[in-house]
């Protein structure tokens, strides 16, 4: 099937996750837990040994500061819970979705996640983009079209990127200077 729109979807997301493929080089374990300010939101082992991301309802304001395994987090649960609710009727709970516990697995995760979904999108035609039938349930969006929300994640996606990869250069400047 598939359709212009769906193409250029693609191509957005490609030239995104592109920057992603910049940063990853510097992204291992001591990277992704470096904390760049006191409070800063982070990944951290539960009772049952799962990494779960520091997280409040409502958000304080302001957003405390974030670590890169947080931001890598962040990603897998939106984009876990866009897939799930637009091509797999249903996702889990943010609870349920945990770090994958190492640098090397959140990039594994999240380059499946980025496959799926670019699969996903090639398959469309016009009509099934234009449609407000697959956003149904999904947290934030429902009721959009999905075109719409594929459009955001591409947004969000670059958003989160730049925020890993200037994440990563406070930590090249300051060191150890950053940690709470």
């Amino acid at each position: 099937m598939g359709s212009l729109r769906g193409d250029l979807l693609v191509r957005q997301l490609d030239a995104v996750w592109s920057l992603f493929e910049y940063h990853r080089p510097a992204l291992d374990d001591d990277a992704c837990l470096w904390e760049p300010a006191p409070g800063a939101w982070t990944v951290r082992r539960d009772a049952e040994g799962r990494w779960v991301a520091d997280w409040e309802v409502p958000e304080p304001e302001p957003v405390p500061t974030a670590s890169v395994g947080w931001l890598t987090w962040h990603i897998g649960y939106w984009w876990t819970t866009t897939l799930g609710h637009c091509f797999r009727g249903g996702a889990p709970g943010r609870e349920e979705i945990v770090w994958p516990g190492s640098a090397e697995a959140a990039v594994g995760w999240l380059v499946s996640l980025k496959e799926q979904w670019r699969a996903e999108l090639l398959a469309l035609g016009d009509a099934e983009l234009d449609s407000t039938e697959r956003t149904r349930g999904l947290p934030w969006g429902e009721g959009q079209k999905l075109v719409d929300i594929a459009a955001w994640l591409n947004f969000e996606l670059a958003k989160n990127v730049s925020e890993i990869g200037l994440t990563l250069h406070l930590r090249g400047a300051l060191g150890d200077r950053g940690v709470a």
